[in-house]
């Protein structure tokens, strides 16, 4: 073979690793005096948040942290919260971004989990940090960050964020990884059943991810991107590299709502923003009070459940334009995308709206997506009928769940990583969500398992049999809704059961409706979720 020789082998001119890590380094050398950070009165460039991120790096290498070592993260949409996404690359260490509205215990997990050698902690959640803490077990260096636009806190670490920060060398050296597919980030689903699972990252697929944002939003150079998409969620989908990659600007919003989102739209000119359905209802029913008027054109990415057409319709009228996407926990959030077709134009608003609702096709540099028939693993027929499987296949697909060999190995099958999602493929390939097998509720962004709400009403003894459902919801795009069968002899309030769910579920866990009623049931005693479903819908 003519091509095998040694003057074609890879050496360090003509082969490095793909890696975040070169996105900081560019933007730092070529748009130093470009605004990076929007947060209240905080106005930083690229050449100052560069900084930070370097001595971050040495800092925390300092304290003896470095390559494959965890940093656990718990703080909401704040400039800390990109500065740990970018710079820690920089040591090889992973980050562990975690969802703030997560209980204790659960943390407590994920700490002893992932091994976690480091946390930083927005004041606001110190009490729930002391307390996942104490449960963990586990010694650990502890880093209060104090927010200027939070509500303050007690601070609970050995030091604070900006004390660690002073202890770093602003002249740190971008060092690549020695390996692309070294891990970066652990990401930790919402777990259907026990545990959460840990999703592991790699440079490699993060890199192609951000990359690939820009392709699928054809985004220009220098957005200015608002933060009302969670950074702990998929690592923010990966826009933290996204728009570091563009030298654009990252509007931080702690928390997001109707007056603060018009007001980054009027006052920071935003063009760019992600969100659940629930920001889009937000901004699309927002009282008039609450508005501001602003003359940029805006782009706006959705996932979860497709939202309703009226509320595409109202956010098209205001010069916002949807994109619809869809993705996992394992393939680095949003992986495919409804492609809008030239052609849609010319169809009404409610016809346009109801093609943007479906789930769509693959990244472009997603090697495939595919509805698989789950017995034969081949394709099935494109006829927007037939449900099979949603399986992926490609870069932007997780190295595996940490600690987790035969769960890992059972995703992976036949070449492809498989979703758990049951789906349609329509004619032109658009793939069309029609259930999940992991019975997973999504509910404003947030995945709620529909067994921990039927585990947490079971615990109630008036309670024989409990089936919980999603339930079509205009402001979240759905909710969870039990369907209850009662102990002969036994009584129960709707309102009693939501409050005994309290006890054990966060707010946006617990169920929004309750029916009592006799369950529907296979010949085998399995309940009939799909006609619980149905019900609802109609």
């Amino acid at each position: 073979m003519i091509y095998a020789g040694p003057e074609l082998d890879k050496n360090p001119a003509n082969y490095t690793a793909l890696s975040p890590v070169s996105i900081l380094k560019r933007v730092e050398r070529v748009h130093p005096e470009r605004l990076a950070q929007v947060h209240g009165d905080i106005r930083r460039t690229w050449g100052e948040v560069a900084e930070r991120c370097r001595r971050l790096a040495s800092a925390l290498t300092g304290r003896g942290i470095g390559a494959g070592d965890t940093v656990a993260l718990i703080a909401p949409n704040i400039p800390e919260s990109l500065e740990c996404a970018l710079g820690l690359p920089l040591l090889g260490a992973v980050l562990n971004a975690n969802n703030v509205r997560l209980d204790a215990k659960t943390l407590a997990y994920i700490l002893n989990h992932g091994e976690a050698r480091v946390l930083l902690v927005d004041t606001e959640f110190g009490p729930l940090a002391r307390e996942a803490l104490a449960l963990s077990g586990r010694s650990m260096l502890v880093v209060d960050i104090e927010d200027s636009q939070g509500p303050g806190g007690e601070r609970i670490g050995d030091l604070t964020y900006e004390a660690l920060l002073a202890e770093g060398d602003p002249a740190t050296p971008y060092t690549l990884p020695e390996d692309e597919w070294d891990a970066l980030a652990l990401n930790y689903t919402s777990g259907t059943t026990g545990n959460p699972k840990g999703v592991v990252y790699s440079h490699r697929g993060a890199w192609t991810n951000a990359v690939n944002n820009v392709v699928t939003w054809e985004m220009p150079h220098h957005p200015v991107y608002l933060w009302t998409l969670p950074l702990f969620h998929c690592n923010g989908w990966c826009f933290p590299w996204t728009i570091t990659l563009l030298a654009g600007t990252h509007v931080f919003l702690r928390s997001p709502h109707a007056e603060g989102i018009y007001q980054a739209f009027a006052d920071h000119g935003v063009t760019h923003l992600c969100g659940a359905p629930i920001i889009m209802s937000m901004i699309a029913q927002a009282p008039q009070d609450q508005r501001r008027p602003f003359e940029q054109q805006v782009k706006m990415m959705t996932a979860a459940a497709p939202p309703p057409a009226s509320v595409i319709a109202a956010m098209e009228a205001m010069g916002i334009s949807i994109t619809h996407v869809y993705g996992l926990t394992e393939v680095y959030g949003p992986a495919v995308v409804c492609a809008e077709k030239p052609e849609w134009s010319s169809l009404n608003a409610e016809q346009r709206a109801s093609l943007k609702a479906r789930q769509g096709v693959a990244y472009e540099l997603e090697e495939d997506v595919l509805v698989l028939d789950p017995d034969t693993s081949k394709p099935v027929p494109w006829d927007g009928t037939t449900q099979g499987e949603v399986a992926f296949r490609g870069n932007i697909v997780m190295k595996g769940y940490l600690k987790q060999p035969e769960v890992t190995a059972k995703a992976f099958r036949d070449g492809w990583f498989w979703s758990g999602d049951l789906a349609v493929q329509h004619p032109d390939g658009y793939i069309d969500i029609r259930d999940r097998s992991k019975d997973i509720i999504i509910s404003g962004g947030e995945n709620i398992s529909s067994i921990e709400v039927e585990n947490a009403l079971y615990s109630h003894p008036a309670v024989s049999l409990v089936a919980v459902v999603a339930m079509p919801d205009e402001k979240w795009g759905e909710v969870p809704c039990a369907f209850v069968e009662l102990h002969p002899g036994q009584s129960a309030s709707e309102d009693e059961l939501i409050a005994h769910a309290r006890k054990s579920l966060a707010g946006f866990q617990r169920p929004k409706k309750i029916l009592f009623e006799t369950l529907p049931k296979t010949s085998t005693g399995k309940i009939r979720k799909n006609e619980l479903r149905q019900r609802l819908k109609t």
